[in-house]
């Protein structure tokens, strides 16, 4: 399921290791006019003036790499979640079959002595079977294993919707088998990218050595993970041309994939993973077949031997004895800054629920999100989307003919709100308390296998791609859906108590933006089924593309740290979004006031206009600091802006926001060439 989501999230998930600390849980400062710095002015830098005493008085706590509201909240859940599952941990009769699975889970990952007593002891039988591989065949059967278990090794293999017939679900190969988060890590001659690939070596080499290797073979062994990572990031397809489905759209047939990387031994792949039996699939990037099938063919096997031990190695580190968490996270350290790991009952929570989510999600659910939030939900999605409906009609660049496309799109999308409808079942999933390392790889298999599954039939639309408790949204184009985890239902996104202003602001502009998804750059490239198909006339297409131009260029100018700029091509689809998504969502909490008999939704309140709130609740939401090794990491891997960005980006191309602060001509925040889209 490809997801264009609020926030990437697995940024902050790379390298995830443990540290026993004390939990703490910090009560949600939502939305307050104390964040505001009234002696700047809105007009020059709305970031600064809506989120400058916010910025004063917070630091980023030592065990993250940022502080946002993502963050914020996503820590506050935590709390909650570990209450649960503290709770289901209790070994005690009439536990339900959830609760014994999600409290096993939990209690085997917190039982730090006896991780530490077994070292690398749980480990060690898949490693042998690594190592026990007599030629490049049966090193197939390896990667096979180590695909079901843990991280994409040397490629990827998933199922996905069919690009031209979405109601279908068919086999995806795909490039893969990086350590570091991007191909520019191993391929850009910038100092720090270099330096980065030093780190990469300086880690992998103290992995080898806590195994047991002599530090000549612990080092020689590092080199050659690197020469073997940089060869398949040679292969591999850039992120921002990534970003456009059509280059990832190469159907063939089993056969003719078989044919062009024969050294891939796909058959045998296959079998070893028990795919179902499939006549096509999709090559999502033929050329890293082509290139890295090169590769393989003089490759030595005791080379290719020691890159396969070191995926399932790393990927393992966070779940054995603390030398290899503590070397897992030196890594993280220097991608993100991050200055301590996090305790281990946070990363335990943040386990469980990547093993278990819909399990854990339940009792979330139950605690935190009743029918009511979702009735108010679904009441402000209605709006929206009305909002957005409104806006096409009245597109000045967009013929009829278009337009009435992109409404039957519009109307087509399909909105899921807080959990889903059909919980999913895990009693075929195995947990074993005090099996840590086991119940992970049981669960990464599980997970796996039922991908897998899905290949050769219809597209089951029932199906969430986020887990109940995620701080997060997404839209996903071959589902043309919009879906709005319980997790991110709170303040400040949204908060019951405060006026509509404000949550237009917050959780309307969250809406908006995924909505506005379906129609960005890509999103606008599928039809209401979810297809790939284009249903725009040419000139309007042509039209589009100038105006979703002006967003690029105006982005790519924005400095994310020191000299380094954002990705505008990158980060347009995002960009185009949350332009859009402030506009439908302003015009909606227009209509509310308007149809407001009582006259007291357009009242001021603490001095401030219901527009000019509306602003600032959508300025609260992306108050933001980071760390310079973030930011810098992001500019490469992140299709998001930094929140400095997401809001001076889009309020400069707002007339709305000028007229709301009352801006003159000339002014940084009224752009002189602002761009619209949507």
């Amino acid at each position: 399921m490809r997801l264009h989501s609020l926030l990437v999230f697995s940024l902050l998930t790379v390298f995830t290791a443990f540290a026993q600390n004390t939990p703490s849980a910090k009560p949600s400062p939502g939305f307050s006019i104390d964040n505001i710095d009234k002696t700047l002015d809105p007009c020059v830098d709305f970031y600064q003036y809506a989120c400058g005493n916010w910025l004063k008085n917070t630091e980023v706590p030592a065990d993250q790499s940022s502080w946002v509201s993502f963050v914020d909240l996503h820590e506050r859940n935590l709390v909650i979640l570990r209450d649960i599952l503290d709770k289901a941990s209790a070994d005690r009769p009439g536990r339900s079959t959830i609760e014994q699975k999600i409290g096993d889970y939990y209690a085997s990952c917190m039982d730090e002595k006896a991780v530490d007593a077994k070292g690398l002891a749980p480990l060690k039988p898949e490693l042998d079977r690594i190592a026990g591989a007599k030629n490049k065949a049966e090193l197939i059967d390896a990667i096979a294993r180590v695909h079901l278990i843990g991280p994409s090794t040397l490629f990827n293999f998933y199922s996905a919707p069919d690009l031209h017939n979405a109601n279908q679900v068919i086999a995806n190969i795909d490039q893969g088998g990086l350590t570091l988060p991007d191909r520019d890590y191993y391929i850009k001659d910038d100092p720090k990218m270099a330096e980065m690939r030093q780190h990469l070596v300086e880690y992998a080499t103290q992995s080898f050595t806590l195994t047991g290797q002599p530090a000549a073979q612990a080092t020689a062994a590092a080199q050659t993970v690197l020469r073997i990572e940089t060869a398949l990031a040679k292969g591999s397809m850039d992120r921002t041309l990534r970003r456009d489905p059509k280059n990832r759209d190469h159907k063939m047939t089993r056969d003719a994939a078989f044919a062009l990387a024969p050294n891939f031994n796909l058959s045998r792949y296959l079998s070893d993973v028990g795919a179902p039996e499939f006549s096509e699939l999709n090559v999502v990037n033929p050329d890293f077949f082509r290139q890295v099938n090169e590769f393989l063919a003089t490759e030595p096997l005791e080379s290719l031997k020691v890159y396969v031990s070191w995926q399932l190695l790393n990927r393992a580190a966070p779940w054995l004895s603390q030398p290899y968490v503590d070397a897992s996270f030196k890594l993280r350290q220097q991608l993100t800054g991050q200055k301590e790991n996090q305790a281990r009952w946070k990363r335990c929570v943040n386990s469980t629920d990547g093993a278990l989510g819909e399990g854990l999600g339940q009792s979330y659910v139950e605690l935190t999100f009743g029918a009511d939030g979702k009735q108010r939900m679904l009441k402000m999605v209605d709006a929206l989307e009305k909002s957005l409906d409104e806006d096409i009609h009245g597109l000045p660049w967009m013929s009829e003919d278009t337009k009435k496309q992109a409404k039957l799109k519009l109307q087509a999308i399909r909105n899921k709100i807080g959990y889903p409808d059909v919980w999913r079942d895990y009693s075929s999933l195995k947990i074993v308390r005090g099996d840590l390392l086991g119940n992970f790889f049981r669960g990464t298999e599980f997970e796996s296998k039922r991908d897998l599954a899905k290949i050769g039939k219809p597209l089951d639309r029932k199906e969430w791609g986020m887990t109940p408790p995620t701080v997060n949204a997404y839209y996903s184009g071959s589902y043309n859906e919009i879906v709005f985890p319980a997790g991110i239902l709170q303040p400040p996104f949204f908060d019951k108590s405060l006026d509509d202003a404000v949550n237009f602001g917050g959780i309307g502009v969250v809406i908006g933006h995924e909505l506005t998804h379906g129609f960005d750059d890509q999103g606008r490239k599928y039809d209401p089924e979810g297809n790939l198909r284009d249903w725009w006339t040419e000139q309007d297409g042509k039209e589009f593309e100038k105006r979703a131009s002006c967003v690029a260029d105006e982005y790519a100018n924005f400095v994310a740290v020191d000299d380094l700029k954002l990705n505008g091509r990158l980060t347009l689809g995002e960009n185009t979004a949350d332009n859009g998504g402030a506009r439908v969502s302003l015009m909606a909490l227009e209509h509310t006031i308007a149809d407001d008999k009582s006259g007291k939704a357009g009242e001021k309140i603490d001095g401030y206009t219901p527009e000019q709130r509306f602003f600032l609740g959508f300025a609260r939401v992306w108050c933001e600091k980071q760390r310079p090794e973030f930011a810098r990491m992001r500019v490469s891997v992140d299709p998001h802006s930094p929140g400095k960005y997401r809001i001076n980006g889009v309020v400069e191309n707002m007339p709305e926001f000028q007229q709301a602060w009352g801006c003159k001509a000339g002014q940084p925040m009224v752009s002189a060439n602002a761009c619209r889209v949507w």
